[in-house]
């Protein structure tokens, strides 16, 4: 990372310059009411084009580069042994120091495979935090999620390094247990995206590694968010500042049998793919690759995303590159902060993460207060989070709402997307909606799907909230947008 001192204030600097732009532009209030009344209260149901800044997440809009753009434009474009595939898998031997690699079109694909060949009815995957999608289809597999991260991971404020270390203890608790026979895997996501994009550390991985490797079980990498969590680990884990990032992700793979991940967010293209250590493993998964996602050279993903993605893993080795989240999601936390406004410490990666427990404490979480402030952030600024909390968490088999551990609002950073002002823009709105929390109120649901509810389910209020939260915008900003 270049070494660039200011004399005055110090920001985050971008080490990168804007060739191609794309307008945006902010609705009025009162368009923005009616633009969410349309969707159900639901951020995923907007249409972009009634969205200012979209902070809803970083997959699939990251801003590819040059390099990446270059690349599409000589893809090997066959259905089958396509020269870009070769030219992916080398690049992927070559910084996982895997001898397999398969792709498919995104990570959940990854998960629907993995869980489909290794998860049986009954069987229980420990993990450091749970994803969304992870938990439904090891669920919708017969098997069940155990989270085993340590305390600090789910408290909001705290000076942890690395929240997204699992708990050895309860680790090897949960193994004497059930015994190894009952476990498919283990799963480590490295930056828990849940509980605020958190960092595991290398040593936590290596510990984790030798657990599984005397009880004989797989050990998996979700690599989804590994570009920041390499960062963290080159800036704050001793065992890594003096090794340059190629040496860091080679030691990362060591510790996997099975790596996969979301190449809309690892690499800014877009796809996925995993990469395993055994031919056995591979053998398994590769048969049903034309079944579910295409051949075995292509995975259902377009050739030129397939060249993208090798030049995307190749830039990951690059620290001005993949510092360039982390920074900017830094400045914005501490910008926050400086408000008063409640925020998950230390700043993680993929985006800054409000705690709405203590943003919006009167709301219960039954009434869903992350959404809640996710639907009052978009009336008062045009800006687009993701609930994480109690209302991306379906319910139990009995139909009861299980409560989350946190009740986060985040705000994605797609890598190279946002500018300072953009983000101070959003720090502005933030800090007037803080202000004004107490005229936040709960949303109920009105049509509830049983499967990953946050993506279609739509809300009403629990009463005449928001109309109210206008009025104050208007007293407060009188004509302004």
């Amino acid at each position: 990372m270049a070494n660039i001192r200011f004399y005055h204030d110090a920001v985050p600097l971008e080490m990168h310059k804007a060739k191609i732009v794309q307008h945006i532009h902010l609705l009025p209030i009162e368009k923005r009411v009616e633009a969410n009344r349309k969707a159900g209260n639901n951020a995923h149901l907007l249409r972009n084009e009634d969205v200012f800044l979209d902070m809803l997440t970083d997959s699939g809009v990251n801003a590819m580069s040059d390099q990446q753009l270059a690349a599409m434009m000589v893809a090997d474009d066959a259905y089958a042994g396509s020269a870009s595939y070769f030219r992916l898998e080398e690049k992927v031997r070559e910084i996982f120091e895997m001898a397999y690699f398969l792709p498919a079109h995104q990570g959940r694909a990854c998960e629907h495979l993995l869980s489909k060949v290794f998860v049986k009815p009954g069987m229980t995957v420990p993990m450091n935090y749970h994803f969304t999608t992870t938990k439904s289809h090891i669920e919708l597999a017969g098997g069940q999620v155990k989270e085993l991260v340590i305390e600090e991971g789910i408290k909001p404020e705290s000076t942890c390094a690395f929240k997204g270390n699992m708990d050895i203890q309860k680790l090897q608790d949960l193994l004497q247990r059930t015994g190894s026979q009952n476990i498919p895997f283990v799963r480590i996501e490295s930056g828990t995206n849940l509980i605020g994009g958190q960092p595991v550390s290398l040593e936590n991985m290596r510990q984790v590694s030798q657990i599984c490797k005397d009880n004989n079980i797989k050990l998996v990498l979700d690599a989804s968010l590994l570009a920041d969590n390499l960062y963290f680990m080159k800036v704050r884990e001793p065992l890594c500042l003096d090794m340059p990032i190629k040496d860091i992700i080679r030691e990362v793979g060591k510790c996997f049998d099975i790596v996969y991940f979301s190449a809309r967010k690892l690499t800014c293209s877009r796809g996925g793919g995993i990469c395993l250590r055994s031919r056995e493993d591979y053998q398994l998964i590769r048969d049903l690759i034309p079944l579910y996602e295409g051949f075995p050279t292509y995975g259902g993903i377009s050739v030129r995303e397939i060249e993208a993605m090798a030049v995307g893993l190749e830039e990951t080795l690059d620290l001005d590159i993949i510092s360039q989240g982390p920074i900017f999601i830094e400045e914005m936390t501490k910008l926050l902060m400086e408000q008063q406004v409640p925020m998950v410490t230390p700043a993680g990666g993929l985006g800054v993460h409000i705690d709405c427990a203590r943003f919006a404490p009167h709301i219960p979480q039954k009434e869903y207060p992350a959404g809640a402030v996710a639907c009052a952030l978009y009336l008062a600024g045009g800006i687009r989070g993701t609930e994480r909390g109690t209302l991306s968490q379906d319910r139990t088999q009995s139909g009861e709402e299980e409560p989350a551990d946190m009740e986060l609002l985040r705000l994605a950073l797609p890598r190279r997307v946002f500018t300072l002002s953009q983000v101070k823009y959003a720090v502005d709105r933030i800090g007037w909606l803080y202000e004004n929390r107490e005229l936040i109120g709960g949303l109920r649901f009105v049509d509830e799907p049983s499967v990953l509810r946050f993506f279609f389910g739509r809300l009403e209020s629990v009463d005449a909230w928001q109309p109210r939260l206008v009025e104050k915008f208007r007293k407060d900003f009188g004509d302004s947008l």
